[in-house]
């Protein structure tokens, strides 16, 4: 073989090594199909999942704050909280109870604005979820103004949750009141509701407390809601809390005649009264 075809072959070789390295670089460097290096729909959906769930920590709150915090029950009257998100809707049937006193926040990650004690009018606390935040929940709150709210830390060790089946719903216009289980009414009566000048307010509340009255003149049990007058600031030295109770006589029934309260037939407070647990959300439309 002569020096000239040698140079040839062996410039050929050098030639073929470095097309060879240029492709097993660019084989090695290119990005996997799999894992795409741009932003597709797919990653950027999956990293706006991961922040949208990213939980928020509750601003701490020492005892000593906490004891300086306005107390949420019927008496209370806090017209900066947040409101009602959707007043005319059925909640989830999901139900809060602090076994100790509990902040509550403006916002998730907010400054504290109350305290949520852990008893109302005698009965334990519950209060139904109306909103959901990951980490937090947004509460219907039992004192005024009427669909005032707020949020609980879920992580709070104090607070304990359930699940309500039921949801009463009462449409004023007919004044037929429904008992609703797992979505589907299963008992109705005619009542009687606030009249003209005092209506029975419209919108989310919840059943607050159960009172037996040893000496009944009205009522054996009233059951106090979260909602409270509209028209008045005091039923008889009350915060004028609206409740739901029997009435004497039944001439009541199917009339706008109450200050406010939801006057129902003998048989429904006893079911109401014996079923359907505290927190369960009372739907006025």
């Amino acid at each position: 073989m002569g020096r000239g075809r040698v140079a040839v072959l062996l410039v050929a070789f050098g030639v073929l090594a470095v097309v060879t390295l240029i492709v097993l670089a660019m084989a090695f460097s290119a990005p996997d199909p799999a894992s795409p290096s741009g932003p597709v729909d797919g990653v950027s959906a999956s990293k706006q999942a991961v922040e949208h769930d990213v939980i928020v920590a509750a601003i701490a709150v020492s005892d000593e704050d906490l004891a300086a915090l306005p107390q949420q029950s019927t008496f209370a009257d806090l017209p900066a909280a947040p409101r009602d998100p959707a007043p005319d809707q059925p909640p989830s049937g999901l139900v809060l109870h602090p076994r100790a006193t509990v902040p509550l926040y403006a916002a998730p990650g907010g400054a504290p604005i109350a305290a949520l004690p852990p008893t109302q009018l005698g009965s334990d606390t519950w209060v139904p979820v109306v909103d959901e935040r990951p980490g937090w929940a947004m509460v219907l709150l039992p004192g005024r103004p009427n669909g005032a709210a707020a949020w609980l830390y879920r992580d709070d060790p104090r607070l304990d949750e359930a699940r309500t089946p039921y949801l009463l719903r009462l449409d004023r216009a007919t004044y037929r009141l429904e008992l609703v289980h797992n979505g589907a009414a299963t008992r109705a009566w005619t009542v009687g509701i606030g009249k003209p000048a005092a209506p029975t307010p419209a919108g989310r509340a919840f059943l607050l407390a159960s009172i037996r009255d040893t000496k009944p003149t009205f009522s054996p049990i009233v059951l106090p809601l979260s909602a409270h007058s509209d028209t008045f600031t005091t039923y008889g030295g009350g915060p004028g809390t609206v409740g739901i109770h029997t009435w004497p006589t039944a001439e009541v029934y199917g009339k706008s005649s109450s200050d406010g309260c939801i006057r129902v037939p003998a048989d429904a407070l006893q079911i109401i009264s014996s079923e359907v647990p505290l927190g369960t959300p009372v739907l006025v439309r």
